[in-house]
């Protein structure tokens, strides 16, 4: 087994310590993101439907850079600030996962970083990764 770190300027930097993921053989953790625009690295200005858009957004540069992509999320877990939002984050989350969408747990917070309304975490499946003795180059 190699744990490999993943970064990617496709998503908001770390801001404590900790990896935007970790991956590990054929499985990539994802921490929780939250709405930050990783261009400009403030908190996107918007409704509860923008900043999930954009926690997505996020989530999908990291699984990129990790080498997987939305279809292989296996499993998120959404946490809200508040629960009246559960429909709208729902709406914006129907248009990432189209197909077989991932096993997924909400819960109500009571505070967020930032003061967002929305982060989540994400565990995914990276198909066809080579094995660390046949793997060349930097691991992104």
């Amino acid at each position: 087994m190699q744990k490999r770190v993943i970064s990617t300027n496709n998503a908001p930097g770390a801001i404590g310590p900790y990896s935007q993921a970790i991956g590990l053989d054929n499985l990539l953790f994802i921490s929780g993101q939250i709405p930050i625009d990783p261009g400009s690295g403030e908190v996107v200005k918007g409704d509860i439907y923008e900043q999930t858009r954009q926690v997505l957004e996020n989530l999908k540069g990291i699984l990129e850079a990790g080498g997987t992509h939305m279809r292989n999320v296996l499993r998120t877990t959404i946490f809200l600030v508040d629960m009246d939002d559960y429909a709208t984050v729902n709406e914006a989350y129907a248009h990432y996962f189209t197909h077989d969408p991932p096993a997924r747990s909400t819960i109500q917070v009571s505070r967020l970083p930032k003061e967002v309304q929305v982060e989540i975490d994400a565990i995914a499946f990276v198909p066809n990764l080579a094995k660390p003795e046949q793997k060349k180059g930097i691991v992104i």
